[in-house]
């Protein structure tokens, strides 16, 4: 029994069901180590899950871990409850979120991933997957998981007469031949890169597929590492690149080594954001935009007489689904959340998913988000111009953008209907997820469009603007700010 364990020795299974039930966000689970997970919670969490999901007697349940100090002993347990319950259990070990999601679709086999992603080192969670790494969220089975998870930790997990197996795989190598055969990169340009792991799990996965560590030939890539030690505790900076200030470091190496790009991976490698020769941020957007026409090329080389369609979520830059058209594409808009775009994935068939946070999915990935792979498209897309990256995204930037802007409000409603009220009859409406206003701007004046949408948690509202050209964001931006923030 681990000490955090010990500590919780005391508590009653009751009292552990309600710490649970706040670790069970919409699509995974998250919490203080010690408080909200503990190795007793998480076999629960693991006999659960192979009875909510069926997979006694199935497909093996795979299990893998980030670096926090917490994630083997998590793992562990995950594994004692899930045999507990009779599934067999391979523990594929340190790995980034993307190799779990591999290891689900390729066996076709339920997934647990250890991490809390770009969270502090005192945090840790678990992302679960159905098999062919289908997204579990509350409304899919992870409620169910938690409910039962809970009462056996009142009751205790029933035995069964044929405890599953345990074996231990190491799927690094082959994921990585996986990735190389999805993105050719052998005839790119050569590009120097620094790569900052943020101590993360790309300090495995870089080498693995970047590198020549997994077997594989080696890439005309020049790789400056910064931070791929392994280490949980984060000693350099947070694992979360989405906070400028965790690119600080990132953007001095670019300088100092005059290198053509620099990448920062968060702390499970699933998202990857970039910066340019400068190191000046690349828009995620453009991201999307880049990557989106070169799976709609590869699509209609694949299948020519075949409809093609790309997602993005509602706070993407036009510019995205403008390219998207361009490209002879269908453009579907989604809200915003993980679950939600995989879900959309799924069920429109599309090659292709951005999201303005990061995340980028795949339909030849099982749908799945995929940091090192995105990576790789932009490697790729860069190593096939003569042109640097801050003249090559610029093509993709052509609009203002405010970014993402927070304000804590007392009474949201209220806001959201000062907001309306103001803009009246000049703006058109949509509310798929939070409102959106588009200006109804005459022939000739500038666009913009601006997204208000409400924390789920929190009392806060969320405003992202957009506009052809910086005045008139900046004019529309201050505006709705005044109007959200302002008292009564």
């Amino acid at each position: 029994m681990s000490t955090n364990d010990l500590a919780n020795a005391s508590q009653s299974g009751a009292e552990l069901a309600a710490l649970l039930a706040q670790a069970v966000k919409g699509y995974d689970i998250r919490g203080l180590v010690g408080v909200h997970l503990n190795e007793t919670i998480v076999e629960a969490l693991g006999a659960a899950f192979v009875d909510v999901i069926a997979a006694a007697g199935g497909a093996p349940v795979m299990i893998g871990h980030d670096m926090r100090p917490s994630s083997p002993a998590f793992a562990a347990a995950f594994a004692r409850g899930a045999q507990r319950r009779g599934a067999d259990v391979v523990l594929v070990g340190l790995c980034s979120t993307d190799l779990s999601y591999y290891a689900s679709g390729q066996f076709q086999a339920p997934a647990a991933m250890f991490t809390a992603s770009h969270n502090p080192a005192e945090y840790n969670g678990i992302k679960l997957s159905r098999p062919g790494a289908q997204a579990l969220s509350l409304d899919t089975g992870l409620a169910a998981i938690r409910d039962l998870a809970s009462t056996y930790l009142v009751d205790g997990i029933p035995a069964v007469d044929q405890p599953g197996s345990y074996e231990e795989r190491d799927l690094t190598a082959e994921y990585a031949a996986k990735l190389r055969s999805m993105v050719e990169l052998s005839s790119s340009r050569p590009l120097k890169v620094v790569i900052d792991a943020g101590n993360g799990m790309g300090g495995l996965s870089v080498p693995a597929v970047l590198g020549t560590a997994a077997g594989l030939p080696a890439l005309p890539l020049e790789i400056v590492p910064l931070y791929f030690e392994l280490d949980g505790t984060f000693p350099n900076h947070e694992a979360n690149p989405l906070d400028p200030k965790n690119l600080v470091d990132l953007q001095a190496a670019v300088l100092e080594h005059g290198a053509d790009l620099g990448i920062a991976f968060d702390g499970d490698a699933d998202r990857c954001f970039f910066v340019d020769e400068r190191g000046e941020a690349v828009s995620p957007s453009a991201v999307s935009a880049i990557v989106a026409e070169r799976e709609i090329a590869r699509a209609r080389r694949e299948h020519p007489d075949q409809p093609v369609t790309v997602l993005h979520n509602l706070i993407s830059s036009r510019v995205v689904s403008e390219r998207i058209a361009a490209a002879g594409a269908t453009a579907v808009r989604t809200p915003v959340g993980h679950s939600l775009i995989k879900a959309e994935m799924a069920r429109t068939g599309a090659v292709f998913g951005g999201e303005h946070s990061a995340h980028y999915y795949y339909r030849d990935f099982w749908g799945a988000d995929n940091g090192m792979l995105t990576a790789m498209h932009l490697l790729s897309a860069l190593g096939a111009t003569a042109k640097p990256l801050s003249e090559f995204a610029a093509e993709y930037t052509p609009y203002a953008s405010s970014g993402e802007i927070n304000s804590t409000v007392a009474d949201v409603p209220a806001a959201l209907a000062r907001v309306e009220a103001d803009l009246g009859d000049t703006v058109e409406i949509d509310r798929l997820d939070g409102v959106t206003f588009t200006g109804k701007t005459p022939a000739g004046e500038p666009f913009w469009w601006a997204n208000v949408r409400a924390s789920n948690t929190e009392p806060l509202l969320r405003l992202n603007v957009e506009a052809a050209d910086v005045a008139t964001m900046e004019r529309v931006r201050d505006r709705l700010l005044a109007l959200i923030r302002a008292a009564g």
